[in-house]
Protein backbone atom coordinates (compact mmCIF):
# COMPACT_ATOMS: atom_id res chain seq x y z
CA UNK A 1 0.00 0.00 0.00
CA UNK A 2 1.49 3.43 -0.71
CA UNK A 3 1.93 6.10 1.54
CA UNK A 4 -0.08 9.40 0.99
CA UNK A 5 1.76 12.77 -0.08
CA UNK A 6 1.82 12.71 4.07
CA UNK A 7 4.09 10.03 4.02
CA UNK A 8 2.00 8.38 7.26
CA UNK A 9 -1.62 6.55 7.41
CA UNK A 10 -2.15 8.15 10.27
CA UNK A 11 -4.69 11.38 10.14
CA UNK A 12 -5.46 13.44 13.05
CA UNK A 13 -8.06 15.84 12.68
CA UNK A 14 -10.94 18.25 15.17
CA UNK A 15 -11.00 21.39 16.32
CA UNK A 16 -7.69 22.84 16.59
CA UNK A 17 -5.87 19.39 15.54
CA UNK A 18 -3.72 20.29 12.50
CA UNK A 19 -3.57 16.91 10.99
CA UNK A 20 0.38 15.38 11.21
CA UNK A 21 3.47 17.13 10.10
CA UNK A 22 5.42 15.72 7.03
CA UNK A 23 8.20 13.57 8.32
CA UNK A 24 7.46 13.38 12.26
CA UNK A 25 5.09 10.06 11.75
CA UNK A 26 7.87 7.84 10.51
CA UNK A 27 8.40 4.58 12.26
CA UNK A 28 5.22 4.77 14.36
CA UNK A 29 3.45 2.23 16.05
CA UNK A 30 -0.06 2.26 17.57
CA UNK A 31 -1.77 -0.27 19.86
CA UNK A 32 -5.66 -0.34 20.52
CA UNK A 33 -6.96 -1.46 23.75
CA UNK A 34 -9.88 -2.42 25.61
CA UNK A 35 -10.79 0.15 28.22
CA UNK A 36 -11.24 -0.64 31.87
CA UNK A 37 -14.77 -0.97 31.76
CA UNK A 38 -14.86 -3.67 29.08
CA UNK A 39 -13.12 -6.04 31.47
CA UNK A 40 -15.50 -6.51 34.37
CA UNK A 41 -15.01 -10.48 34.90
CA UNK A 42 -16.59 -12.22 38.04
CA UNK A 43 -16.80 -15.50 39.71
CA UNK A 44 -20.16 -17.18 40.60
CA UNK A 45 -20.57 -18.52 43.74
CA UNK A 46 -19.97 -22.27 41.61
CA UNK A 47 -16.88 -20.29 40.61
CA UNK A 48 -17.90 -19.81 36.98
CA UNK A 49 -16.41 -16.37 35.51
CA UNK A 50 -18.88 -14.60 33.73
CA UNK A 51 -19.03 -11.15 31.88
CA UNK A 52 -20.37 -7.92 33.78
CA UNK A 53 -19.61 -5.31 31.34
CA UNK A 54 -21.74 -3.69 29.38
CA UNK A 55 -21.75 -3.93 25.36
CA UNK A 56 -21.86 0.42 25.42
CA UNK A 57 -18.13 -0.74 27.35
CA UNK A 58 -16.87 -2.27 24.49
CA UNK A 59 -14.57 0.82 23.16
CA UNK A 60 -10.86 1.24 22.64
CA UNK A 61 -8.15 3.14 24.43
CA UNK A 62 -4.91 3.60 21.61
CA UNK A 63 -1.44 4.77 21.89
CA UNK A 64 0.66 6.14 19.27
CA UNK A 65 3.98 6.68 19.33
CA UNK A 66 7.09 7.69 17.04
CA UNK A 67 10.78 7.35 17.85
CA UNK A 68 13.00 9.85 17.75
CA UNK A 69 15.82 7.89 15.54
CA UNK A 70 13.85 8.43 12.01
CA UNK A 71 11.54 11.64 12.79
CA UNK A 72 13.26 14.62 11.42
CA UNK A 73 10.76 16.95 12.21
CA UNK A 74 8.37 17.87 15.42
CA UNK A 75 4.77 16.52 15.45
CA UNK A 76 2.05 19.24 15.03
CA UNK A 77 1.10 19.47 18.75
CA UNK A 78 1.38 22.78 19.84
CA UNK A 79 -2.20 24.19 21.55
CA UNK A 80 -3.46 20.59 21.68
CA UNK A 81 -4.34 19.59 25.35
CA UNK A 82 -5.57 16.80 26.99
CA UNK A 83 -9.63 16.70 26.62
CA UNK A 84 -9.61 17.94 23.42
CA UNK A 85 -11.42 15.45 20.54
CA UNK A 86 -9.96 13.94 17.96
CA UNK A 87 -10.66 11.99 15.20
CA UNK A 88 -8.04 9.30 14.47
CA UNK A 89 -8.21 7.43 11.07
CA UNK A 90 -6.01 4.79 12.46
CA UNK A 91 -2.92 2.97 11.21
CA UNK A 92 -3.70 -0.27 13.73
CA UNK A 93 -6.28 -2.53 12.24
CA UNK A 94 -9.29 -4.70 13.27
CA UNK A 95 -10.73 -7.43 11.21
CA UNK A 96 -13.68 -9.50 10.99
CA UNK A 97 -15.40 -12.47 9.22
CA UNK A 98 -16.04 -11.33 5.97
CA UNK A 99 -19.12 -13.87 5.31
CA UNK A 100 -22.02 -12.28 7.78
CA UNK A 101 -19.73 -9.87 9.55
CA UNK A 102 -19.45 -6.28 9.31
CA UNK A 103 -16.74 -3.84 10.84
CA UNK A 104 -17.48 -2.28 14.36
CA UNK A 105 -16.45 0.92 13.49
CA UNK A 106 -16.60 3.24 10.95
CA UNK A 107 -13.64 2.31 7.89
CA UNK A 108 -10.93 4.34 6.53
CA UNK A 109 -11.90 5.01 2.74
CA UNK A 110 -9.70 2.50 0.67
CA UNK A 111 -8.40 0.71 3.49
CA UNK A 112 -10.79 -2.44 3.57
CA UNK A 113 -9.80 -5.69 2.28
CA UNK A 114 -10.34 -9.38 1.76
CA UNK A 115 -7.80 -11.63 2.90
CA UNK A 116 -9.09 -15.49 3.04
CA UNK A 117 -12.36 -15.45 5.23
CA UNK A 118 -11.89 -11.92 6.79
CA UNK A 119 -11.68 -8.44 6.04
CA UNK A 120 -9.28 -6.11 7.21
CA UNK A 121 -9.96 -2.43 7.75
CA UNK A 122 -8.41 0.56 9.62
CA UNK A 123 -11.14 1.84 12.17
CA UNK A 124 -11.75 5.37 12.82
CA UNK A 125 -11.80 5.94 16.08
CA UNK A 126 -13.57 9.67 17.81
CA UNK A 127 -11.45 9.91 21.04
CA UNK A 128 -10.42 12.36 23.99
CA UNK A 129 -6.65 13.33 24.38
CA UNK A 130 -5.57 11.63 27.97
CA UNK A 131 -1.78 12.99 27.30
CA UNK A 132 0.81 13.70 24.94
CA UNK A 133 4.45 13.63 25.50
CA UNK A 134 7.34 15.58 22.96
CA UNK A 135 10.75 15.33 22.78
CA UNK A 136 13.75 15.89 20.92
CA UNK A 137 18.10 14.86 20.42
CA UNK A 138 19.65 17.47 19.74
CA UNK A 139 23.43 15.55 18.05
CA UNK A 140 21.10 13.48 15.49
CA UNK A 141 18.28 16.08 15.42
CA UNK A 142 15.87 13.58 16.06
CA UNK A 143 12.47 13.88 17.60
CA UNK A 144 10.20 11.66 19.45
CA UNK A 145 6.67 11.74 20.46
CA UNK A 146 3.36 10.09 21.68
CA UNK A 147 -0.38 10.42 22.24
CA UNK A 148 -2.70 8.32 24.06
CA UNK A 149 -6.37 9.04 23.66
CA UNK A 150 -9.31 6.58 24.64
CA UNK A 151 -12.76 6.38 22.24
CA UNK A 152 -15.25 8.86 23.46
Amino acid sequence: MALPAEQTLLKLSGTGIHGVALYSARGLTQSLDPIEAASVIRRTINLEAVDLSLPAARKYNTSINCPSNVNMAPPALDSIWPGMQVTIECVAELSYKTLGGTPSRPVVSGSSRVEGDFTRYRPVLTCLIVSMSMGAEEYTAGHEWSMTATEV
